[in-house]
């Protein structure tokens, strides 16, 4: 649940707790905001992100991608630091509804943080399967259409199987050799 903090109810002159906070950034900026948060204003943040493993067209390959596009998380008093933290490099707006400011609440973030990790990077594997219309992108079958047929994660091969000079053959080549295109609808 967010609770919902007007400018006026935020303003107030009793002690401010620091609480967390949604800022939207600048696309693929995520980073470059949390650090200038943690640096120049101390802000504590909390910028989760996926290490994600891609095919592509060359083969596997390894990207960090923001959880939340755009977003980030900060723990700071809203009323000392608002325009600080809104005028950040990096920082587009701080998430609000109408006139009020989106508090975030700390067992939110600690449930986030804990599935993540301390690092906020948690890693996710490209995961192929029995089935898989695959292109090989690697060595002299470059281009060759097939689908996977046995998965050997062990050595890191897969078997395809593909059409060539008007024969079916079975073949085992390594994972980074292939691009998956769609899965096959099952029969």
């Amino acid at each position: 649940m967010i609770a919902m903090l007007s400018p006026t109810e935020e303003m107030t002159p009793a002690p401010e707790v620091p609480r967390w906070y949604c800022l939207r950034t600048q696309p693929k900026r995520e980073h470059i905001a949390s650090a200038q948060l943690r640096q120049a204003l101390g802000c504590e943040v909390f910028c989760p992100r996926l290490r994600i493993q891609k095919s592509t067209r060359t083969g596997l390959k390894w990207f960090v991608e923001a959880l939340f596009p755009n977003y980030v998380f900060a723990r700071f008093r809203l009323r000392e630091q608002h325009a600080r933290v809104r005028y950040s490099r990096g920082i587009t707006g701080i998430v609000q509804f109408g006139d009020r400011f989106a508090a975030v609440p700390d067992e939110a973030i600690a449930d986030l943080s804990g599935y993540i990790g301390a690092e906020e990077v948690r890693t996710v594997a490209l995961q192929f399967a029995e089935g898989d219309a695959v292109e090989i992108v690697e060595g002299p079958l470059r281009g060759q259409h097939g689908v996977i047929t046995h998965l050997r994660s062990a050595q890191e091969r897969v078997r395809v199987l593909l059409e060539f000079l008007g024969q079916t053959r079975e073949i085992e080549v390594s994972l980074m050799s292939v691009f998956r295109q769609a899965r096959l609808p099952e029969m």
